[in-house]
């Protein structure tokens, strides 16, 4: 099978491997499209923590049942699906209290293992969902980067009472923008880049604040009527953020924090505490699939709306160049595994 591997940092090659076979509960999915997420770029560079070489990227896919292994009855050959690329041990306390996103021994597909660019991936059944007939395969792999917002916005219980300042446009603030007006909640969306806003304007977003030119204090102010906004996401991952956040959060307000940076965030306990303000994390998905894939069947998100480009796979280098060389503009970059 034909398959996109990163043999070292900025070492992308198409390589011819022996197909992929099930497992024990598992099926092999043909895979029909993959999307390209930042963590991907990360591994191209060197730059992301918990990938080793050489390694096949891939957490955002779709394919077709091809083959079951022993004692997989759960999809049948045929099956349209969506793989959780998040997978857990089940025994740890995070796992016994249902947070199996933040299992002790967390492993996610296209990370830790190899993932979904190939011709055939096999999957452990249990981390399948199907796919409605109504949602297209484009559609469908924006399942995933969806499911980060449904996770962030539970977190912080966001609700249609909610004034929410959302930090960053990029892809995952973008998705984090559609959930949150979805929820009912009023949204003012901050960015650098001019462009970025622009698409969160035509998302819904009710304010948009250019950092560059503007004093994200002031108009945040503006935007939640002097109280604060009683929610905040940062989707950008700033670490020197924090302190600003908490300043400007609503007494009783709730953060969002999705970054994994390693730097110091500075933050007094006095904000926190007087405030009783909330910050929580938030990683990956728990088990939001079920959820994302009813939202999108019934039309409540626009995943189309943050396609960019499409390669067929054996294009995928011009596909991580044009991401490299457009950071500003592109949003989510499709790689059609059907056509090399």
């Amino acid at each position: 099978m034909t398959a996109l591997q990163i043999s070292n940092p900025g070492e992308l090659n198409l390589v011819d491997l022996e197909k992929a076979r099930a497992g024990r509960s598992q099926v092999v999915i043909r895979v029909v499209r993959g999307g390209i997420c930042g963590s991907d770029m990360l591994i191209y560079h060197g730059k992301n923590p918990f990938a080793s070489y050489p390694r096949i990227p891939g957490h955002e896919f779709v394919g077709e049942v091809v083959e079951n292994g022993e004692g997989s009855k759960k999809f049948k050959p045929g099956d349209r699906v969506v793989a959780n690329p998040v997978v857990s041990c089940g025994n740890c306390y995070p796992c016994r209290i249902g947070r199996t996103n933040v299992c002790t021994s967390l492993q996610v597909i296209g990370v830790h293992r190899d993932g979904g660019f190939a011709q055939y991936i096999a999957v452990d059944e249990s981390n399948l969902f199907r796919i409605p007939d109504s949602l297209s395969w484009d559609d469908a792999v924006f399942i995933e980067p969806f499911s980060i917002a449904a996770n962030v916005t539970s977190r912080i219980a966001l609700d249609r009472s909610d004034r929410l300042l959302l930090i960053g446009a990029g892809p995952i603030g973008l998705t984090i923008l559609q959930v949150a007006k979805m929820l009912g909640a009023k949204v003012a969306v901050c960015d650098m880049v001019g462009s970025r806003l622009v698409h969160a304007s035509g998302m819904g977003a009710d304010m948009v604040i250019n950092t560059a030119k503007e004093n994200i204090g002031a108009r945040a102010a503006e935007f939640s009527d002097g109280d604060g906004p009683s929610a905040i996401i940062d989707a950008a991952g700033v670490p020197g953020l924090m302190a600003g956040l908490a300043g400007m959060a609503s007494p009783g307000g709730r953060i969002g924090i999705l970054g994994f940076s390693t730097s110091i965030s500075e933050i007094a306990q006095y904000e926190i505490t007087r405030k009783e303000l909330t910050i929580a994390g938030s990683r990956l998905n728990n088990n939001k699939f079920p959820q994302v894939i009813e939202w999108m069947a019934s039309g409540k998100l626009n995943p189309s709306s943050l396609l960019s480009r499409k390669f067929p796979i054996g294009e995928a280098r011009k596909a991580f160049e044009l991401i490299d060389g457009n950071k500003e503009t592109i949003l989510k970059v499709l790689l059609d595994l059907e056509a090399l």
